[in-house]
């Protein structure tokens, strides 16, 4: 507990409770004050089971209400001021900031739910609050929490071979998906994006389709990425089958679309060698600081013809590289995108089929 500090002009109402006594300021808010080495009392028995439960009801009951297509989207504000507005259980739970242990269990549930299968963080949580209800009036019974437990496992057991029983089969190709983006559909009712489900549910099946492995029914989730543009409408949200690179052209004057083109890849510097050690030029005429010039030209323009010779007429470069270079790859008309980021150039990489090559020097 800690030490309760008021102000000259704090209104207080006190509640007498047997030996410590329970305060309320002017805003409503409780403290309890207890006697100078007093100890806090600890809930044990059943008095603590149903204190857990208790906890875990009140979150099942914040998110009940956000279950189903019905459900309504929860406003949270974050202490900096951000507001998210969101009917995911797992985001609700994790900007909730809960302290009890039990809640903090449910939070795990809803994260792994997430994790595992992407869908029903709501649902999970609310079931589990639900066992617990029905756990509470068996414990009031006298039945031991162990029989209880045992007893959700043979029914999870029997509940698991009733689904099977009844679940429907249903074949799907790569060239009929029918069946599941009807099943995609089903899974965005409760969103945001319900208004348009028919057209969001075909983009996530076709984007999975489309680095997906029949043969050996594995899907490698890191190859679909997900680019948000601030604005706009949900109908114009595309796929886009290939990589998107959120860069411009180095130089204004280098061409906007390019078509058939073969790229570059560099993952090293658009840059002469850097000498590993320390050093220190001086220039003391016009005639040197030429020459000096002359020959990091001269290491730029070998660059430049190096990817020139190679066939490429697009080149896209994981660093930076100066105006100089800049010039010479306008000039030699090799369009250039420079600060590419390493996720993307990795991208590019499977897609094209292309590999690392050795730096220029």
């Amino acid at each position: 507990l800690q030490p309760l500090l008021l102000r000259p002009d704090t209104a207080l109402r006190v509640s007498l409770c047997g030996s410590m006594s329970l305060v309320f300021d002017e805003y409503g808010r409780p403290f309890i004050i207890m006697r100078e080495g007093q100890q806090e009392e600890r809930l044990k028995g059943l008095d603590a089971q149903k204190a857990n439960i208790q906890a875990a009801k009140t979150v099942c009951n914040i998110l009940r209400t956000s279950l189903g297509p019905k459900g309504m989207d929860k406003m949270l504000s974050s202490p900096d001021g951000d507001v998210t507005i969101t009917n995911d259980g797992a985001t609700i739970l994790e900007q909730m900031h809960v302290n009890h242990e039990i809640a903090k269990l449910l939070v795990d549930l809803s994260r792994s739910q997430d994790n595992e299968i992407g869908d029903g963080t709501t649902g999970v949580v609310v079931l589990a609050g639900a066992l617990l209800e029905q756990a509470e009036g068996l414990l009031d019974r006298g039945i031991h929490p162990t029989r209880i437990a045992d007893g959700f496992e043979r029914a999870c057991a029997i509940a698991v071979e009733e689904l099977v029983k009844s679940a429907d089969a249903f074949e799907y190709s790569a060239t009929d998906v029918e069946s599941l983006v009807q099943t995609a559909m089903t899974t965005l009712s409760s969103k945001i994006v319900n208004r348009v489900h028919r057209p969001f549910a075909e983009i996530a099946v076709n984007a999975v389709m489309a680095v997906a492995d029949l043969e050996r029914k594995d899907v490698n989730l890191d190859l679909i990425k997900l680019d948000g543009k601030v604005g706009g409408k949900l109908e114009d949200t595309a796929l886009v089958r290939g990589i998107v690179v959120d860069k411009e052209i180095s130089h204004q004057q280098m061409p906007k679309l390019i078509k058939d083109a073969k790229m570059c890849i560099l993952t090293c510097p658009f840059e002469p060698p850097k000498p590993k050690t320390k050093h220190k030029l001086e220039v003391e005429d016009v005639e040197t600081y030429k020459e000096l010039q002359e020959a990091e030209r001269k290491y730029f323009l070998d660059m430049v013809l190096k990817v020139k010779e190679s066939g490429a007429n697009l080149v896209i470069c994981q660093w930076g590289f100066d105006d100089e270079a800049n010039h010479l790859l306008m000039q030699h008309g090799l369009p250039a995108v420079r600060w590419v980021g390493g996720v993307e150039i990795e991208l590019i990489a499977i897609a094209t089929g292309g590999g690392g090559g050795p730096p220029f020097f």
